[in-house]
């Protein structure tokens, strides 16, 4: 192409917007875009707790923590309150400190224990950021964003951030687990002093064991050379954490005990009939749990209050 040619084209403004792209894939371009780029992550000391919301493209948001619970408030668990508020006071005071891995029972307390370890430690500088198992794949940025945050001398305040993960499980087909591993152990720069991971699960194991595994290798029917494996990538992610805290079925003593100090709290009597009244809510709702001492315990006070008032 001559440069009279050249200097024809641009100078024509016909010319230019034939080599234009057509309205609608250029919007389609700027949608795969978006949905390719991650916004920049930011964090402000001062927000106690965030949740991430919105998937690849989504962002922190900032969460108003209203709950007024404490550890004191949470009954029947005092090993794993100790080895839990052990741990993070550990991590709070910037000496060794290990990842957790809560499991067991539905409804013994294992969020509750977060919430309340929040609530008691965040005027040491515990911050909490909630990411969901379908945003496994952020942890790397958000792991960047903790790290930029400058240090006490800057902020006043030496923040470290708890990365919280409730119900965690994966299926077979899914590969968050993978990042998971990586922030938890086993990436160059893995070893985090401002941050860790607390994770809660119904399940000791995070990545399902099937029997079929098991006989098609002692039949000899697996198409892989080395099956064991197989099984050592199952269990290779719970063994990343180097905390484990069981919880367990609750009994009627710590039942009714949890039921009392809830009912007290609010000025009023536990007697034989609000006893009589919680097992009889505990046995409709197929066990006994902290979660449902609390459920009960919220529907007696509620109802007692509604009665005062009409």
């Amino acid at each position: 192409m001559t440069t009279e040619h050249h200097s024809n084209i641009t100078s024509n403004p016909d010319s230019a917007n034939e080599l234009q792209l057509p309205d609608e894939l250029t919007t389609l371009l700027t949608q795969y875009l978006r949905q390719q780029i991650t916004p920049i992550i930011e964090l402000d000391p001062e927000q106690l707790a965030y949740r991430w919301v919105g998937g690849n493209t989504g962002y922190l948001k900032p969460v108003t923590i209203q709950s007024t619970l404490g550890l004191d408030d949470l009954l029947g668990i005092d090993t794993q309150k100790h080895k839990l508020r052990q741990n993070t006071e550990q991590f709070l005071a910037g000496v060794p400190a290990n990842h957790v891995l809560m499991t067991g029972t539905r409804g013994a307390g294992k969020s509750s224990l977060i919430r309340a370890l929040l609530n008691e430690l965040h005027p040491q500088g515990l911050r909490l950021i909630e990411v969901a198992r379908d945003d496994l794949q952020m942890l790397d940025k958000i792991r960047q964003a903790i790290t930029a945050l400058p240090d006490s001398s800057h902020n006043h305040c030496e923040c470290r951030y708890i990365v919280y993960c409730d119900d965690l499980a994966f299926n077979g087909q899914d590969e968050n687990y993978r990042t998971l591993k990586s922030v938890l152990d086993g990436a160059l720069d893995s070893e985090q002093d401002k941050l860790l991971v607390y994770a809660t699960s119904n399940r000791r194991h995070l990545l399902p064991q099937l029997m079929k595994d098991n006989v098609s290798i002692y039949n000899g029917q697996t198409d892989e050379v080395n099956p064991y494996e197989t099984i050592d990538e199952t269990v290779s992610l719970s063994d990343r954490f180097g905390l484990w805290l069981s919880f367990y079925p609750m009994n009627q003593a710590t039942y009714l005990q949890i039921v009392a100090h809830y009912i007290t709290q609010q000025q009023m009597p536990y007697d034989e009939h609000v006893r009589a009244e919680a097992l009889k809510w505990a046995s409709t709702r197929g066990g006994r749990s902290g979660r449902v001492a609390y459920q009960f315990s919220r529907d007696w006070i509620g109802q007692n209050l509604l009665s005062q008032q009409q």
